[in-house]
C-alpha cells in the first residue's frame, strides 16, 4: 500500500514495561517506540518495505514475559481498487439507507449473545434491539435491484457492545451503532466480520455499491480505550462535564467567541459517547489507519461521516486525503446538519474565501431537503413553497461542485417524510420526483417508498420501526407486491419507475441544471446534456395551470415531442395542462 509506515497500538498488562519489542520479518522495521502515560499501552511505528510478503509478524517484548508475543498479519493487496471495490459513489446511484437492527432478521442465532454487555432483544421495545441482521440485508437484495437502488448505505455495522444507557429516564441500547466499542469488528449481533463481507460481496456482484457510516468524533465509553486511556489527551477533558452545543456557526461565524467555538469541537455528544481528540496524533492516526484498513478489509466503496463538523477540522482534511491518496475512486460524504447554504458550503470544498478551505468531496445537503419539503408544504409566495426549492438552488454557485452533495427527504433522526407530508400521495410524488431528478446523489431511507410514516414522538424511536416482512413472525411482508395496499403499491412503483429512467438517463445522472423561476406555484426546471434533454414540472398550487413550452424555448427549441416517463406516451409539443399537486416529467425528442 502507498501507507507503508503505520503505528501499532499495543494492548495488554504493564506492555509498556518491556525493555523493547522485536520483530524477525524479512521487510519490517521498527523505527520508533513511544510509552504513553498508561503503561497497558506501546506505541509501535513500523515501516513495510514494498516487497514485503504476507504472513503472521511476530512481535516480541523483551525484558518482559517469557511467552508473551503479539501477532500482527501482513495480508495481500485486494485487486482492482476503483472496479471491483473502492469505486464511489456519485450521481449516477440512487443510496437506499438502512438501519441494519430494524430492517430484517436473516439469521436468529445472533440475536443475542451471553457474553456481550446488552444481552436484550425486545421488538416490542423501540428502545431496544430487534435482532435485525447484514444476512436479512442479503437476503433483499433482489428487492433493491428491483426499485432501481445501486448503492447501499447502512448505519455503522462497527460492533457497540454497550451496556444500557440511561436516557430520558428509559433504558436504551445502542442498536442505532454510533458509539463503538471495537472499531476493528463488525458486531457479533449483525453477524460480523464474516456477515459483512459476504453481503458487500453479494451486493457487488448484483452491481449494488457499499457505503461505510464513519465515526471520528466519539465513540461508546465501553470502547476498552476509553475504560483504560492510553493517555489523558486521548479525550477531550474538561473540568465538569461539558456537552457541545450542537451549533455549527462559532466555526464560520467572524465575530464568534473562541469559547464558543471549543465547546462545538470538543463538546461532548452525549454523556456516553466521549469526544476524541483528533489534535492528539496517536488519536488521528488510529482513525486514519482503521479506515485504510476499513476500505481493503471489507471492500467498501465510500464513506458516510457522521457528526462530521464536530470534529478537529485538520484531522479531517487529513483523513480525507489520506484515503484518496490509497483510493483514488473512492467518495466521501459528511453529515453536516445545517440551515444555511453558506455553513454547508465551508465544510466542503467551496468557492468563497472562508480562512479554513474543508476538502470534503461533498456533504449531506441539509438545506436542499428542508427547501424540497417546504416546497411542498407551504403555500407559494415570494420566499415560501417551491421558491424555497429555488432560492436554495440558486446558491448552489458557493460549492465546488454541488453533484457530490447527496440530496434526502428524510433520515433516521428525521421525522417520516410522508408523515411531514400530511399522509399525501400527490405531494409524496412531487418531492420524490425532485429527489430523482435534481443534483447531486439521491437518497432514500428505507421505508419510505412503501409509505412508513410516523414522527419522533416521543423518541427517534417511532422514525425507526421494523420494516414489515424482515422477520419471520411478520404477520405482512411488504417486500412482495401482493401484500402491500394499493396506494404503497402506487408509491413504489412511482420510485421504482423514476428510479429506473433515471439509470440510464445520463442528463440526470451527470447533466446540467437549468431552473425557471416559480410562477403561481408552478416550477419548472431542465436536466440536459449534448444528447438528452429531461423537463420537470411541478404544479404546487392549489388549481389547474397551463404549460406552454413556449415559455422554456432556450431548453424547448427544437424539439417536436414528448415522452412522458410514467405513461410512455409520445405527444406533439404543445401546452397541457397540469392538474393542482401534479407533477410531470418528460424527455423531449426532436
Amino acid at each position: 500500500m502507498k501507507m507503508n509506515k503505520i503505528q501499532l497500538m499495543l494492548y495488554g498488562d504493564a506492555i509498556g514495561n518491556a525493555g523493547g519489542y522485536t520483530i524477525s520479518y524479512p521487510g519490517i522495521t521498527v523505527t520508533k517506540v513511544t510509552k504513553p502515560e498508561n503503561n497497558n499501552y506501546a506505541f509501535l511505528d513500523i515501516s513495510i518495505a514494498p516487497n514485503t510478503k504476507p504472513g503472521i509478524v511476530k512481535i516480541v517484548p523483551r525484558d518482559f514475559r517469557a511467552t508473551s508475543y503479539v501477532q500482527f498479519e501482513i495480508k495481500p493487496r485486494r485487486k482492482n481498487a476503483g472496479k471491483d471495490y473502492a469505486q464511489g459513489v456519485t450521481s449516477k446511484d440512487f443510496i437506499y439507507l438502512i438501519m441494519p437492527d430494524r430492517f430484517s432478521n436473516g439469521d436468529e442465532s445472533n440475536d443475542r449473545f451471553a457474553d456481550m454487555n446488552d444481552t436484550n432483544m425486545d421488538r416490542a421495545n423501540g428502545f431496544l434491539r430487534h435482532g435485525g441482521d447484514l444476512k436479512g440485508i442479503e437476503n433483499h437484495l433482489d428487492y433493491f435491484s428491483e426499485l432501481g437502488v445501486t448503492a447501499l448505505w447502512l448505519t455503522p455495522v462497527v460492533e457497540n457492545d454497550m451496556h444500557l444507557t440511561d436516557e430520558g429516564g428509559a433504558q436504551r441500547s445502542t442498536y442505532h451503532g454510533y458509539a463503538f466499542t471495537d472499531h476493528y469488528n463488525v458486531d457479533r449481533r449483525f453477524g460480523g466480520n464474516t456477515a459483512y463481507k459476504n453481503l458487500i460481496d453479494a451486493a457487488h456482484k448484483k452491481g449494488i455499491k457499499i457505503m461505510q457510516d464513519a465515526v471520528y468524533n466519539h465513540v461508546g465509553n465501553d470502547h476498552f480505550f476509553i475504560k483504560d486511556m492510553p493517555m489523558k489527551n486521548w479525550v477531550h477533558q474538561w473540568p465538569k462535564y461539558t456537552n457541545t452545543s450542537y451549533k455549527e456557526q462559532p466555526l464560520t461565524d467572524p465575530y464568534a467567541s473562541e469559547a464558543d467555538k471549543k465547546i462545538t469541537v470538543d463538546g461532548w455528544f452525549t454523556p456516553f459517547m466521549p469526544d476524541l481528540d483528533q489534535s492528539n496524533p496517536f488519536v488521528a492516526n488510529f482513525l486514519i489507519q482503521h479506515a485504510i484498513w476499513t476500505v481493503e478489509e471489507f471492500g467498501i466503496d465510500g464513506w458516510r461521516v457522521d457528526t462530521y463538523f464536530y470534529s478537529d477540522k485538520d484531522f479531517l482534511n487529513k483523513i480525507n486525503r489520506a484515503l484518496v491518496n490509497e483510493f483514488p475512486g473512492i467518495t466521501v460524504v459528511g453529515e453536516n446538519s445545517m440551515q444555511s447554504v453558506v455553513t454547508s458550503a465551508y465544510f466542503t470544498q467551496n468557492k468563497v474565501a472562508f480562512p479554513f478551505k474543508h476538502n470534503l468531496m461533498g456533504t449531506l445537503d441539509f438545506p436542499i431537503c428542508y427547501a424540497m419539503l417546504d416546497g411542498v408544504n407551504q403555500d407559494f409566495g415570494w420566499n415560501s413553497g417551491v421558491s424555497r426549492l429555488y432560492q436554495t438552488l440558486a446558491q448552489d454557485g458557493l460549492y465546488a461542485d454541488p453533484m457530490r452533495n447527496c440530496i434526502f427527504l428524510d433520515n433516521h433522526d428525521f421525522d417520516r417524510m410522508y408523515s411531514v407530508l400530511g399522509e399525501d400521495l400527490n405531494k409524496y410524488k412531487m418531492t420524490i420526483t425532485w429527489l430523482l431528478t435534481l443534483r447531486g446523489i439521491p437518497h432514500l431511507y428505507y421505508g419510505t417508498e412503501i409509505l412508513m410514516k410516523n414522527f419522533k414522538n416521543p423518541s427517534d424511536a417511532e422514525v425507526r420501526r421494523d420494516f414489515p416482512g424482515g422477520w419471520t413472525s411478520d404477520k405482512v411482508d411488504k417486500f412482495n407486491a401482493t401484500a402491500r395496499t394499493a396506494q404503497e403499491n402506487e408509491a413504489f412503483d412511482y420510485v421504482k419507475t423514476l428510479a429506473g429512467f433515471r439509470k440510464n438517463a445520463p442528463a440526470i445522472q451527470s447533466g446540467r441544471l437549468m431552473q425557471y423561476v416559480p410562477k403561481d406555484g408552478v416550477y419548472v426546471y431542465f436536466r440536459y446534456d449534448n444528447n438528452q434533454t429531461v423537463m420537470v414540472v411541478a404544479n404546487s398550487a392549489k388549481t389547474a395551470k397551463q404549460i406552454s413550452f413556449a415559455d422554456y424555448t432556450e431548453r424547448t427549441a427544437g424539439f417536436t415531442k414528448y415522452k412522458d416517463v410514467f405513461t410512455k406516451t409520445v405527444n406533439s409539443i404543445q401546452d397541457f395542462t397540469l392538474g393542482a399537486g401534479q407533477t410531470s416529467v418528460v424527455e423531449l425528442i426532436k
